[in-house]
Parts: structure tokens; sequence; C-alpha cells
């Protein structure tokens, strides 16, 4: 098997690409749940704080309870967990009580596989491919948490950072140093940020939670993909922002979750960043 996955791309690629479905049939469950469990225990911490003795709430964690549907409690069986498939085999409705199925899960899947299979592509079999399978799932999780909650768990950014730093032990992405300082200037680039937006308008413009994606990105791939990663997610993020306002009506004081622009970035710059930076230099040079 290991020889085979060293000597054909294709079959490393296909077998990244279903592996990713499967894993984002996980990744649905650390969406939803991962933010309640974050609740959860904020309510706990809160109550001992304040001398409250209430009873132990049942075990809730990304394995129990087991997956059912919202409306009717119907538990989900494996044969109605396949990825993709039991979502058009059951038409998108529960089996239980025939409410509709949100099409965000087989979205999830499906992005999942799909740039599973690049990543394995793009990198081929080898540390660094297998270390960006990693990194792509971390950042789907990530994006349609912030969405969903405008919440970046420290469960998944911080050791996604610890992560990148001991990948470049060996230099999988970019050296030690860079991976040092991407970590470091990261982090304190949108910190920078965030206190001269509250200094200036009294608002908090983003959450903690952004500084330290970003200084993970940083450890991930080093401080020179900074610079790209920030003016493609502020592009992006503005783009979107005015599309929201204007057509969506999206009120200007609601706030607009802005990790997962910082993850699209890191995601253009895991694969293409290189070119890109090598690209607007020969433009800029005379």
């Amino acid at each position: 098997m290991l020889l085979l996955l060293q000597t054909s791309p294709s079959f490393f690629t296909a077998l990244a690409g279903i592996v990713g479905l499967m894993i984002g049939s996980f990744l649905n469950v650390v969406i939803h749940r991962l933010p309640k469990m974050m609740e959860r225990d904020w309510h706990a911490q809160c109550e001992e704080l304040n001398g409250q003795t209430t009873e132990p709430a049942p075990r809730y964690n990304l394995v129990v309870p087991r997956s059912a549907c919202p409306h009717c409690g119907h538990a989900i069986s494996a044969i109605e967990n396949i990825p993709l498939l039991s979502y058009l085999f059951l038409r998108g409705k529960c089996k239980g009580c025939g409410v509709a199925i949100s099409p965000r899960y087989p979205v999830v899947e499906a992005i999942s596989g799909i740039l599973s299979a690049f990543a394995a592509w793009h990198f081929g079999f080898g540390l660094a491919g297998l270390a960006a399978i990693v990194f792509v799932w971390a950042l789907i999780a990530l994006t349609f948490i912030d969405f969903d909650s405008q919440l970046l768990p420290d469960d998944i950014t911080l050791p996604l950072l610890w992560l990148g730093l001991l990948l470049n032990l060996n230099g999988a992405f970019t050296s030690l140093p860079n991976a040092v300082l991407g970590a470091v200037i990261g982090y304190l680039v949108l910190w920078i940020v965030y206190w001269v937006f509250k200094f200036a308008t009294g608002k908090e413009g983003m959450g903690y939670g952004d500084f330290k994606l970003l200084a993970a990105i940083g450890a991930w791939l080093g401080w020179t993909m900074l610079p790209l990663v920030i003016l493609l997610s502020s592009v992006v993020g503005a783009v979107i922002g005015i599309v929201l306002i204007v057509f969506a009506k999206h009120g200007r004081n609601i706030p607009i979750p802005f990790g997962p622009y910082l993850a699209g970035g890191g995601l253009i710059a895991l694969f293409w960043g290189q070119a890109l930076t090598q690209s607007y230099l020969q433009l800029l040079a005379p």
C-alpha cells in the first residue's frame, strides 16, 4: 500500500478524496457541536464562580450523543450517514419525519473531499501532502463555525499553530525561523489593527480568534506569505461585505466574520502563494 501511494499519484489523490468525504461528515459534527460544547463550558464555569451547584448535564461531546434529527429525534444510522450518497438517496429529507435536511451537510462533505484530493494532487504523497490535507480540514471547520457563531475555537486554532511549527522543524512548507516569525507577526498585525480600530471608533472590529488564526497560518506558511494572505482575505471580505449590504440588506452594524476570508486567503497561499508572489515581484521589477 505504501509503495502504491508513493508511485501512483492518481491513487493517492483518489484515496485522499474518499477520506476527505468521510472526514467532511465528521466536520459537520464538529461545526455543529463544538460551539455548543464551548457554551456549556462557559455556563459551567460561571455557575462554579457564583457558587451554584446544579445537576450535571448529560454528556455532550463530538462522539456522544449519537447524531439524530433535530426535529424528530430520529437516530441517524450508518447507512444514512454515507457522505453525499445518503443525502441523495434520502432526497434531502429525514427518514423519520420527512423534514428537509440542510444542503450544507453535503456541501461541507463535497468541499472537504474536493480540497483533500486537490491537496494530495498538488503536493503528492509525503509529509507536505498529508499535512496540507489536515490544514484544509481545520480551515473548513473554522470557516463554517465562524459563519454560524462568529467564534474561532482555541481547540482548533492553537493546535493548528503548534502543528505548523512542528512540521516546519524539517521545513515542510518553510524554514523554522520563517514559521516562528510568521506566528508572531501574524498575531501582532491583527492585534495592532484591533487596537487602532478600537481607539478610533470605540468598537471592536474583530475577535482574538482572528489573531490566532492568522498566527497559525503564519506558522504553516511563514511570514513572507502573510501580506498575500491579508490582501486576499481583505479584498474578498470587502467584496462579499458590500454584496451583502447592497443586495441582501445586511445591516452595516451587523458584524461579518473575518475568519472565513482569512481561511480562504490561507488556502490560496498554500497552493499558489509562491507563484503569486513571484508574479507580483516580476511586475514590480524595472
